[in-house]
């Protein structure tokens, strides 16, 4: 789609691969926007049977570019209007995860190195999730004096005991992919993830394009109306983005130094 991402198509399945390999394919303003064409591009994609997510490089994506946490730093945060529905129900951060949900046919995660904070949600957005023996995951927010505000919650809330959720979202620990599969967030272990899911993609192209998509579409409509989440998640991201402790929580962490939070 541009120099963030690309997609090849083979069988019916879209190979689509994050490429910004030398930054461990963070999320910079170029790589949402290339997520959220993409997943557009490929609704109306003729002959889809099954898409698959992966990363080039060390990573599957470490999460927010390292650009922008200084910025917030600075207290140069983008505070745009996130509660503004761009795309139906999400914001357009939102909807490069939530994207890969609306897509009629099932979507793969193909996870190795990290997937933290954004990078963790936009594994979320698949319908699978395949992890190498090595991976390693975190909801990662919380580092930087933030909430989860990329369609996370509203999925994690059907994958995960509430207990570990608030576990994971209070401490931001990373945690493995053997962890991730006692949680319910992964699908599969292998040492291969990406071709695992290729071949696993390959035999979904192979059913009834039909009965495949009533079955996503049945398997959506299971689930509570995400709205709600969707809207608290950007309006209490609002809240937090260029606050005081917000500024010093990433300060802290570039300066690689104990936070010093006030009570406001």
């Amino acid at each position: 789609m541009n120099d963030r991402v690309t997609v090849s198509m083979s069988g019916g399945v879209a190979d689509v691969r994050l490429v910004r390999a030398d930054k461990m394919n963070a999320l910079d303003a170029a790589m949402f926007e290339a997520l959220v064409d993409t997943a557009d591009h490929l609704k109306g994609e003729k002959g889809l049977r099954a898409v698959v997510l992966s990363g080039e490089g060390r990573a599957f994506c470490a999460g927010l570019d390292m650009g922008r946490f200084a910025a917030m730093g600075e207290g140069k945060s983008d505070l745009r209007d996130l509660a503004a529905r761009t795309h139906g129900q999400t914001n357009h951060s939102q909807q490069a995860v939530w994207g890969w949900r609306q897509l009629p046919v099932p979507v793969i995660a193909a996870v190795h190195g990290v997937a933290f904070g954004g990078g963790f949600q936009l594994a979320l957005g698949a319908d699978m999730r395949y992890l190498a023996p090595d991976a390693r995951m975190s909801i990662m927010e919380i580092k930087w004096g933030l909430v989860p505000d990329m369609a996370g919650t509203p999925i994690l809330s059907r994958l995960v005991r509430d207990d570990i959720l608030r576990d994971l979202a209070f401490t931001g620990r990373i945690f493995s992919a053997q962890e991730a599969m006692s949680y319910g967030l992964a699908t599969r272990i292998c040492d291969d993830p990406r071709a695992v899911a290729l071949e696993a993609a390959r035999e979904i192209a192979d059913k009834s394009p039909d009965a495949i998509r009533a079955i996503k579409r049945m398997l959506n409509n299971l689930s509570i109306d995400p709205g709600p989440a969707l809207l608290a998640e950007s309006v209490e991201q609002m809240k937090l983005l260029g606050s005081a402790n917000q500024r010093e929580a990433v300060r802290a962490n570039i300066e690689k130094r104990a936070p010093r939070f006030s009570d406001e």
